[in-house]
């Protein structure tokens, strides 16, 4: 897909030298960069999804945790 994006000329500067000590063209750079941008921020969902399993837990399910980090760590040499 084709798309025209608006950058500041230090950053394009920037990306032309990077495109070329890599031996990619522009295009390939620019979706290498939006690619790893996207993978980055999808992490964050992950997250989020995580942290409402755990707001749901019950508290009988965090004393169960704690009573067993309890007895582990008692029986574990320091």
């Amino acid at each position: 897909m084709k798309t025209a994006i608006s950058i500041p000329d230090e950053l394009f500067d920037d990306a032309e030298r990077l495109a070329l000590a890599l031996k990619k063209s522009r295009s390939r750079l620019y979706g290498d960069a939006v690619r790893e941008y996207v993978a980055r921020h999808s992490a964050d969902e992950v997250t989020e999804a995580l942290d409402v399993i755990c707001a749901e837990a019950t508290s009988s399910d965090s004393d169960f945790a704690v009573t067993a980090a309890r007895s582990t760590l008692e029986r574990s040499d320091w």
